[in-house]
């Protein structure tokens, strides 16, 4: 729960984020704050090989240790159900065994016993005394990916492989992105407790109603006995948008001892336990006129997963509607590794997949001499041309020519190490950029209540990226109430049904439901100000009523000569009326007629040092078209986050694992390098604000992973630019500048 009833009112355009007081003071409460009465402390077992079977596992030493209540393995765990195949995002969860189904152990790391103590202290002691034997086989963590299997065919027209042979230039490459680990500064983390019927689970989840449906179905319980509540999150990054076996190792532990049970992830099993980006391994082909159209494009992708579960990265999400061509496939395809299974992080699918789309674009315009900006504008479509459906908005032309005049890209000379300043040499480069836009359906309620204050209540959650702000915004605008005055109420299921907080679909799909809600509450209220003989205005139907400023009056009068709302409620005797609203989704609808998606233009500088081999981003100008900006500074935030998180994909980040034995060997925030204060670059951010209200009344789309999109194949072709370098497999490293020309030739 977040109130506004401290803040200042709105300046500039913008709400300063209503949860923000309750954050900087301590007083917002994450999931391992919470201490409920006789909480114990749950700590996992990992296994130390990546491969092979348990043969032995003798709890005897940790049972007997200070404080130990319980020591959970597969033959004293209570019974935990597989989630049943929904086809959608219903009960979804990405690794679908059970804790401790069997003994076979799949990944380095994988819980095969879980300690239960009184102390968080104790609980760690004995688990290490948990003795495990195995038998041990090589596993399989091999950077390169490849398969007999066929490809799934994402996408295809026309006759690419035909178009291809005959093109006049062609362009084909190979692309690779390697792990990457989301690092939230919150960790996942799990409180459960069980009063001998129902659950109570205070998560660190991105989908509170998907979270107590995966509970509800794993813990063999009715989906109304399961309360998840997480009302604050660290941030996710996609990597806490599904239940993880700790989840439920907290949850049955707390049914099986009747005492909460609190068990909190640690950092290195953050790398193990709760999802990555996988390594993808992708092939493009762009087959272009001597003039610069494209002819043919093949986008061939293939994805490492886990042994047990198929997760696809999807890298050519937006291969088929990115450029106009008349010929074009895309296809991929998963590898099996000893690895844990592989989640959603930021931008799944497009952002690797534009990484590769983007970087041969880039190429192409090289091997023309076609300015890459004006090679995008010449294959620019007028339609999706992988549904064959127009775009509900797209202004990609616009954030090109925009981002062009704000960068200043008309100085910039091709030549490879041609541009210097201040005795550095420049490298600029560009991207295009797009992330689908959705919504889910939800629902919503809105309280009117007699102190004159409103209430909006969703089972969506705010990860940080302002929900309780947006929504309150919303809120203020269609009563015309202040921000003062109203209450938002999120991260519990207990409320009614709301979206995940991921895809960028939160904000897109609780707005209109938030908006039919108010609309029902105005109504209702119509009706209590015209009947009754004691009514304002007796005698009046309720469709002769306006709703201006907190008021009620007839719509050929003016706001001030109606009554407050609240002294229609307190004149009625009654606390507060409410509005239950809806709003249908459209993801997977199959009567659409629109192709929803957000667009952007990256443009990047890196300075280039080559007596010492130093590359450094120094300046990003990012436009964005993502419909309506509710609140521009918070959106700012998200992009300029985004961009961030955009140099550390391109120069610093991968997870590393060691061959022999499975084991992620960079398991720390030491050794896995992410974007500091000192490596961000200068960040300028312009939305060009486009309504788009095919997606809902308001016209806004969500802007958390747009921002990420595109942002590291602007930096590559910045560094080929300055360097001479193409670096198609990130991150970008010193072994690879070595070798530039400028620095040879220094």
């Amino acid at each position: 729960m977040a109130s506004a009833s401290t803040l200042p009112p709105k300046t500039n355009g913008t709400l300063p984020r209503v949860d923000g007081p309750l954050k900087v003071s301590g007083v917002a409460m994450y999931t391992s704050d919470y201490n409920l009465p006789g909480m114990l402390y749950a700590v996992p077992v990992c296994a130390t090989i990546a491969k092979g079977s348990i043969k032995t596992l003798d709890t005897s030493q940790a049972e007997a240790m200070p404080g130990v209540k319980k020591v959970y393995q597969r033959k004293n765990m209570g019974k935990l159900f597989r989630t049943a195949p929904s086809g959608g995002l219903s009960a979804y969860l990405d690794e679908k065994r059970p804790p401790f189904d069997d003994d076979t152990v799949r990944y380095y790391g994988q819980y095969v016993a879980a300690v239960v103590a009184v102390t968080y202290e104790q609980a760690i002691a004995a688990a290490n005394a948990v003795i495990v034997t195995y038998t041990t086989e090589k596993p399989d963590v091999r950077s390169h990916l490849e398969t007999d299997e066929k490809p799934k065919v994402d996408s295809e027209r026309g006759k690419p492989d035909e178009a291809f042979a005959n093109a006049a230039v062609k362009i084909d490459e190979n692309y690779g992105t390697p792990v990457e680990t989301h690092n939230p500064i919150e960790m996942h983390a799990s409180v459960a407790s069980w009063d001998g019927q129902n659950f109570t689970l205070y998560e660190t989840t991105q989908a509170v109603v998907n979270h107590r449906d995966v509970a509800a179905q794993m813990l063999g319980v009715p989906a109304e006995n399961v309360r998840v509540i997480s009302r604050f999150l660290g941030s996710g990054f996609g990597g806490k948008l599904w239940p993880w076996p700790h989840c439920m190792i907290a949850a049955s532990a707390a049914r099986d001892l009747n005492r909460p049970v609190k068990l909190v992830v640690t950092r290195d099993m953050m790398f193990q336990n709760v999802g990555h980006r996988p390594r993808t391994q992708q092939r493009v082909r762009l087959g272009a006129t001597a003039e610069g159209k494209l002819v043919s494009l093949m986008h061939d992708s293939l994805n490492h997963t886990s042994i047990l579960d198929d997760y696809s990265e999807g890298c050519s999400e937006a291969t088929s509607y990115s450029y106009s061509t008349p010929n074009l496939r895309a296809t991929s395809g998963v590898v099996k590794r000893n690895v844990g299974t592989p989640t959603s992080m930021r931008g799944p699918g497009a952002v690797p997949g534009l990484f590769a789309l983007e970087s041969a674009m880039d190429e192409l315009a090289t091997s023309l001499n076609i300015d890459p900006v004006q090679l995008r504008l010449m294959n620019e479509p007028e339609k999706d041309e992988g549904l064959n459906l127009p775009f509900s908005s797209r202004h990609l032309v616009e954030c090109l020519h925009v981002g062009a005049e704000k960068f200043g890209w008309s100085r910039r000379t091709p030549q490879v190490g041609s541009m210097k300043k201040d005795g550095v040499t420049l490298g600029w480069g560009v991207a295009g950029c797009s992330w689908i836009a959705e919504r889910m359906a939800t629902q919503a309620t809105v309280d009117l209540r007699d102190d004159g204050s409103a209430r909006v209540s969703c089972a969506t959650q705010d990860i940080g990226t302002g929900t309780y702000t947006v929504l309150s915004q919303v809120v203020s605008e269609k009563l015309g109430i202040p921000h003062s005055r109203i209450e938002v109420v999120l991260g519990d299921t207990a409320l009614p049904s709301g979206p995940i907080s991921g895809g960028s679909w939160a904000t897109a799909s609780v707005i209109p439901a938030v908006i039919d809600a108010i609309e029902k509450a105005q109504q209702t209220i119509f009706t209590a100000a015209s009947q009754g003989t004691d009514a304002p205005f007796a005698g009046q139907k309720p469709e002769a009523f306006a709703f201006t400023d907190g008021r009620v009056h007839l719509k050929d009068k003016p706001a001030s000569s109606g009554v407050p709302f609240e002294a229609i409620l307190v004149k009625g005797n009654m606390r507060a009326i409410s509005g239950q609203g809806k709003s249908e989704g459209t993801l997977g609808a199959p009567d659409r007629k629109f192709s929803t998606h957000s667009f952007g233009a990256q443009f990047a500088e890196v300075t280039w040092e080559p007596e010492i081999a130093r590359l450094r981003v120094s300046r990003v100008v990012t436009v964005i078209d993502a419909g309506r900006i509710l609140n521009p500074k918070p959106a700012r935030n998200q992009i300029e986050g985004a961009v961030v998180m955009g140099v550390g994909m391109a120069m610093f980040e991968a997870t590393r694992y060691d061959e022999r034995f499975g084991v992620p060997i960079n398991n720390n925030l030491a050794d896995y390098i992410v974007t500091t204060n000192a490596d961000s670059p200068e960040i300028d951010v312009t939305f060009v604000d486009y309504p788009d209200k095919v997606l809902n009344p308001l016209g806004a789309r969500g802007v958390g992973e747009i921002g990420l999109a595109g942002i590291a194949a602007a930096i590559t072709s910045a560094t080929y630019h300055a360097t001479g370098v193409r670096v198609r497999s990130l991150p970008i490293r010193i072994e690879d500048l070595l070798q530039a020309p400028a620095r040879r030739t220094a």
